[in-house]
């Protein structure tokens, strides 16, 4: 029992075990007036019954975020990232997608959030030293228009490591249609996946068609219950098997009388926010948002101007920021000096 092992009086370890109390953790589960209630012990000995159990449970050494920051070179693996198979694009998200936790990207259509999804879908299975993470199709060419051009997108790896890897061979569909169909790929199919190492990267596209079609106002309750399922399943495949889970999301667009005002190159659209509101957003890690913004909206008189922007939401890691983006045969490129915070 661990609680013989507290720098306690024995008066007060009697009284612990008096009240029923079978360990450390069960201690400090308790208020102290309950547990004054439990023991029969002074609030004086309360406080140094709780003392002790933190500080039992704590350990003899402390860390700091800012100890971890700067240890990080000591902890690879809490550091790495999936590289989006852009330096500009990696630099500006902090290296790329965190392997743990859920990574919310919304946007307009057009905006290229599904070309962003192929693009990694790609880049996963490049070597480690590259960006990847070595996994051993969405239904569409421009899957296959992306890996011919892979050599031209990524210079920065060697041309013989780009020509062994079979992309097409590692990327596994599955169409859900319904909520009941999404979680039950979820939960039962992706962990075999994952387990046997056939994948290491989950995207969902998108979270908010199924929801969005089965769930009317009324059931805005039930809805929410089943995007708590949704999203503590996907947290829970992330962690256990340290894999990036990124969820295309629609967006929702604010209608407002007056007139819109032409805007300049990576502004930001206010009128915009992601769809499936904030019981969704409690369950990311990190939120981005694409969008597009049409010819006629660009202020600038440059020609061929980037007119896509994707923007930080939200992120414990990263700072509110924006960065201006294009879209052509190759994928998808970040601009460099388009970088705003």
């Amino acid at each position: 029992m661990d609680l013989d092992q507290l720098d306690l009086n024995p008066r007060i370890t009697a009284a612990i075990k008096k009240g029923r109390l079978k360990s450390v953790k069960e201690v400090l589960c308790y208020s102290g007036a309950d547990l004054q209630r439990l023991t029969s012990l002074p609030s004086h000995d309360v406080h140094r019954l709780l003392r002790a159990a933190s500080l039992h449970l704590r350990g003899s050494r402390v860390l700091t975020a800012l100890h971890l920051f700067q240890q990080r070179e000591s902890f690879p693996e809490q550091h790495h990232r999936l590289s989006l198979g852009c330096p500009v694009l990696d630099q500006f998200l902090g290296g790329g997608l965190p392997l743990e936790g859920i990574t919310g990207l919304a946007g307009r259509s057009s905006a290229g959030k599904t070309q962003l999804a192929l693009q990694l879908c790609l880049a996963v299975q490049f070597p480690r030293q590259y960006g990847g993470l070595e996994a051993d199709a969405f239904p569409s060419k421009r899957l296959w228009q992306l890996i011919e051009q892979q050599q031209k997108l990524r210079t920065d790896v060697p041309a013989e490591v780009i020509q062994k890897i079979r992309f097409s061979n590692h990327i596994f569909i599955e169409h859900a249609a319904d909520v009941d169909t999404l979680l039950e790929c979820v939960t039962k199919k992706v962990p075999v996946l994952l387990s046997r190492g056939m994948a290491r990267l989950v995207v969902v596209d998108s979270v908010a068609a199924p929801f969005r079609c089965e769930f009317h106002l009324q059931a805005a309750a039930v809805r929410a219950k089943h995007l708590r399922s949704l999203g503590a399943a996907l947290l829970r495949l992330s962690s256990t098997f340290r894999s990036p889970v990124l969820c295309i999301n629609q967006v929702t667009e604010m209608v407002e009388d007056q007139e819109s005002v032409p805007r300049s190159l990576g502004a930001w659209d206010e009128r915009l926010s992601p769809a499936l509101g904030i019981t969704w957003a409690n369950q990311l890690l990190m939120q981005l948002m694409a969008d597009r913004i049409h010819e006629d909206d660009v202020t600038t008189g440059l020609p061929r101007s980037p007119a896509r922007t994707l923007r930080v939401l939200c992120a414990p890691h990263l700072p509110l920021s924006s960065c201006c983006y294009t879209v052509s045969g190759e994928g998808i490129r970040g601009v460099p000096g388009t970088e705003s915070y």
